[in-house]
């Protein structure tokens, strides 16, 4: 609710809140919202989100998670920059880099040796943020084999252009969904239940702002068309938020509607 109601004018969300019984939203550092996130079904992407943010505290959280890929942590220490910006980041983050283990034929030899999915998913841990330009010039003058093409496809941090180079088709981002690489706008769109859709995005506020304001854009002409600022029609969307099974535009829909019959 609380993510939804951020959507609209604050003074009539206060109002809603009032009607509706519930408080303002608790503010949460970075450290327990990741806390929070961890215990909510998310896509793969969301890391890169994080990443996304250049942001000291978050890059420490996820530097000292347990989930964190290896060659990501790496390029933690490293200061590289997941969001676009120039140059090296500050890096305010303190550790042992970890062991990450090359092959004899080097990262792309041991790519081009992938025979089957686990050996081209341990030959695509290799990959760090400097090496992606060497991959995808070796793919572009000797296409790589499938196995190591979908294996590097799976990590969070293939830059787009890459993947772009490596497949486009229906059924190609269809298994990138299944796998959970996903924009925001897709994330929203398509995801249920909503209930854990919403919590995801609110806790993305604190952990990956600029990517959660791009899910806000795509559901608040929504919101604003359907729920407005009529108290009957966030009432009914409180009441079926908890099990409601569709995705979120349709629970929005749908609370709208039963409250204009």
């Amino acid at each position: 609710m609380h993510f939804l109601l951020s959507l609209i004018d604050q003074d009539d969300a206060a109002a809603v809140r009032r009607r509706l019984g519930v408080g303002e939203p608790e503010e949460l550092a970075v450290e327990h919202a990741a806390l929070s996130l961890d215990r909510l079904p998310r896509p793969r992407s969301v890391l890169l989100w994080m990443l996304q943010e250049d942001d000291p505290a978050t890059n420490r959280v996820l530097f000292n998670h347990s989930g964190t890929p290896g060659t990501i942590k790496r390029d933690i220490l490293r200061g590289v920059p997941f969001g676009g910006t120039g140059g090296r980041l500050h890096v305010l983050v303190h550790g042992q880099a970890p062991e990450i283990p090359v092959g004899p034929h080097g990262v792309v030899g041991d790519l081009r040796e992938a025979r089957t999915m686990e050996t081209a998913r341990i030959a695509a841990r290799t990959v760090g943020a400097d090496d992606w330009a060497e991959v995808a010039a070796a793919d572009r003058a000797e296409p790589l084999p499938g196995y190591a093409r979908w294996a590097l496809t799976e990590r969070v941090d293939c830059p787009p252009a890459v993947r772009a180079q490596f497949g486009s088709h229906a059924k190609f981002t269809h298994r990138m969904r299944l796998a959970g690489i996903v924009e925001p706008a897709e994330y929203v769109e398509l995801t249920r239940p909503p209930h854990e859709v919403l919590e995801v995005l609110r806790l993305g506020e604190v952990l990956f702002p600029r990517r959660a304001r791009e899910a806000a854009a795509v559901l608040a002409p929504l919101v604003h068309a359907e729920v407005g600022v009529n108290p009957d029609a966030w009432a009914v969307l409180a009441r079926l938020l908890p099990t409601f099974a569709g995705t979120v535009p349709e629970l929005v829909r749908t609370s709208g509607a039963i409250a204009h019959v």
